[in-house]
């Protein structure tokens, strides 16, 4: 059968319009006060609705849970309200469109916590680097991360409750379905790894331990929304926010094992074999092994992501080595990629510097194809306000 990029794919209860993925992407745009989705980003994401599926930005499902300035959540009735908005034109347009639910843990400050306390985390470890922020006037600022406190065992279940109670109101605002964030050192990602789960009680120590909530909390949204509506992604061998596991094979190994027995709509892997630098030209054979291992231990849907571009997905696919390609900078600035792909048309580059905050600039107003071939206008993006 031909396995290529703009072939259709059945995930779960659902039939890909072709197997490109767009990636969720941080934009920091959500309506102030109150982090509300609003129709800026249903625009936004309506726009991109010709990818096979849409994972949206990491949406906190707690104000607990949230780690930058500006980034939506999916815990309040407004905030399901303005979700409803975006999934609402994504729909009208032919996309698909799941929630990508997200609990920073540590990666936080206590001016975005509820009464100003301090970040939770699975051990009280400081990472390096600075918190997006804002002042009392509502501007961004950046101030240093803070020691988190380290959750007390009956926490736990109270953090799975979050997840779960996201998962019940990400469903009322009509997503298709949520992706689990255990990825990129945050909170579930946090507990994962050695370097920073230095936990002596059923949560830490070995493997199996620190695997637990990661598995405790697939099973919890699995009975809320079906195994077959439910991803979730990983970043093994990943760096950031500190991260680092004494033996990441044996870990991944296992953790992988286990998430394969639960059906999963998907498995969305950040591949490690460039070491997270898109532009290397040597792969890292760590992340080559271990990539391979989680493919050996997957009988269902694996995403990958990762600097991958047209020529590279494809081999993926050809290789078997994945099943879909997620792409994320490269939706950020064409919001019509898949025609794009498919055509062989030059991409439109991004802008770095708007790409965290801000208005429709950097946002919306990525021409498509047709808009700078002048077969169509440009809508008025003065609609949505400035920067």
């Amino acid at each position: 059968m031909n396995q290529d990029l703009f072939t259709r794919y059945a995930l779960g209860p659902y039939t890909l319009k072709n197997r490109i993925v767009m990636a969720p992407l941080t934009r920091s745009r959500s309506q102030q006060p109150g982090n509300i989705p609003w129709r800026l980003n249903a625009f936004y994401y309506a726009q991109r609705a010709s990818a096979g599926l849409i994972i949206s930005e990491a949406t906190q499902v707690s104000q607990q849970g949230q780690g930058y300035a500006f980034t939506p959540g999916i815990h309040s009735r407004e905030q399901i309200e303005g979700w409803r908005l975006v999934t609402e034109a994504v729909h009208d347009a032919g996309g698909l469109f799941f929630m990508q639910l997200w609990h920073v843990g540590r990666i936080s400050h206590p001016r975005l916590q509820p009464n100003e306390g301090l970040p939770v985390a699975p051990s009280a470890i400081a990472p390096s680097g600075q918190a997006f922020v804002t002042n009392a006037h509502g501007e961004p600022e950046l101030l240093p991360f803070v020691t988190p406190r380290a959750l007390e065992t009956p926490e736990i279940e109270g953090i799975i409750q979050q997840f779960v109670q996201g998962a019940k109101n990400a469903l009322s605002a009509g997503v298709d379905g949520i992706e689990i964030h255990a990825a990129n050192g945050y909170l579930l990602d946090q507990f994962l790894n050695s370097s920073t789960n230095h936990r002596v009680d059923a949560y830490g120590g070995s493997v199996e331990n620190r695997a637990r909530l990661i598995l405790e909390v697939v099973d919890a949204l699995t009975g809320v929304c079906g195994a077959n509506r439910v991803g979730i992604r990983l970043s093994p061998l990943g760096t950031f926010n500190d991260m680092g596991d004494e033996n990441p094979e044996a870990l991944f190994d296992y953790l992988t094992k286990r998430l394969n027995e639960k059906d999963l709509a998907y498995i969305h892997v950040v591949d490690p074999t460039l070491g997270g630098h898109v532009t290397a030209e040597e792969k890292s054979p760590a992340g080559e092994r271990i990539m391979q291992q989680i493919r050996e231990n997957l009988q269902g849907t694996l995403i990958v992501c990762g600097g991958y571009g047209l020529e590279r997905a494809q081999n993926a696919l050809k290789e078997r080595q994945a099943d879909l390609v997620a792409f994320g900078r490269d939706f950020i600035s064409n919001p019509d990629l898949p025609e794009r792909l498919q055509q062989g048309a030059p991409l439109n580059p991004s802008d770095p510097s708007t790409y965290y905050g801000g208005g429709y600039e950097g946002y919306v107003d990525y021409p498509s194809l047709k808009e700078a071939r002048g077969e169509e206008g440009a809508p008025d993006y003065s609609i949505f306000g400035g920067k």
